[in-house]
């Protein structure tokens, strides 16, 4: 697999980038997308994921990606980091920002940016939300200082941006709507609003993880891409300390040949006692 479609791949993975060709609206559920209450993360929290390529025994690094949590105000400010590492630069080289600005009582998000730089592909995108008034403006710009375009759109629901849906479905309660539920929300990314959903397919009391130990996790399943990246039928597995951080701790998904995997590197700052972990 060359090393730009990895390193794609993996960006669609860490940052739930799960947006498919064809999309129907979710059906109603007991779970609001529109209102979330903060009980799993804290200002000051940081995680840090490895991204790998593996090929069974083998598994190559290609990079990481660190998410960040500050509270500024009324608003948290989310940031996601991800990068190739070093030696990896001079084939295909990844250095992207992404941020996110949310209410603190809704979790929604007000402002984003996306600043991506991946290989010769560039581009900084700016959002700002109405979530009352159901619209988005979008500032676009393909090559950084070349000029943005800028647009507006209109939504039909509420909406959440590729980074701030992982602080909302941390905090969605699913032991109360039990295995096999679903939690449907909507991403709005490239000028497009796309409803999706969440499985909770079940637990792993004993999970290994590359490099990490064994954990106690909870096991998802988001819709994910079919065709650029994702092959027709591919299912993406999320799974997630079965605690009150509820935090990623794997993530993978198959491709051709292997899989890529998502690893939890390392952790600080977490509200809650970190006792998924089995040894």
């Amino acid at each position: 697999m060359k090393a730009a479609k990895l390193f794609s791949l993996a960006s669609a993975l860490v940052f739930f980038g799960f947006i498919p060709d064809s999309v129907q609206k979710a059906p109603e559920e007991a779970i609001s997308p529109c209102v979330t209450h903060n009980s799993v993360f804290q200002n000051g929290e940081e995680l840090t994921y490895q991204v790998y390529y593996n090929l069974n025994p083998m598994w190559v690094s290609a990079g990481e990606v660190t998410f960040k949590v500050f509270e500024e105000e009324k608003q948290y400010h989310y940031q996601a980091i991800g990068k190739t590492y070093k030696q990896h630069d001079w084939y295909f080289k990844v250095r992207d920002r992404y941020e996110s600005w949310v209410d603190k009582n809704t979790l929604l998000p007000s402002y984003s940016i996306r600043d991506v730089s991946e290989g010769n592909y560039q581009l900084v995108e700016k959002t700002s939300y109405d979530q009352r008034n159901r619209s988005t403006t979008v500032w676009r710009d393909r090559k950084k200082g070349k000029g943005e375009e800028k647009t507006q759109h209109k939504t039909v629901d509420c909406v959440h941006d590729i980074l701030s849906v992982l602080y909302h479905l941390r905090n969605i309660d699913f032991e109360k709507t039990g295995v096999g539920s679903t939690a449907p929300f909507s991403i709005f990314i490239d000028k497009e609003e796309y409803p999706l959903k969440m499985k909770f397919v079940g637990k792993d009391a004993n999970k290994k993880v590359h490099g990490m130990g064994h954990y106690r996790l909870r096991k998802f399943e988001p819709d994910v891409i079919s065709g650029t990246i994702f092959e027709e039928g591919t299912r993406m597995t999320v799974w997630v300390s079965d605690d009150e951080n509820k935090i990623p701790v794997l993530i993978e998904s198959p491709v051709s040949v292997g899989t890529v995997k998502i690893v939890l590197k390392g952790y600080k700052g977490l509200r809650h006692p970190f006792t998924a972990k089995v040894d």
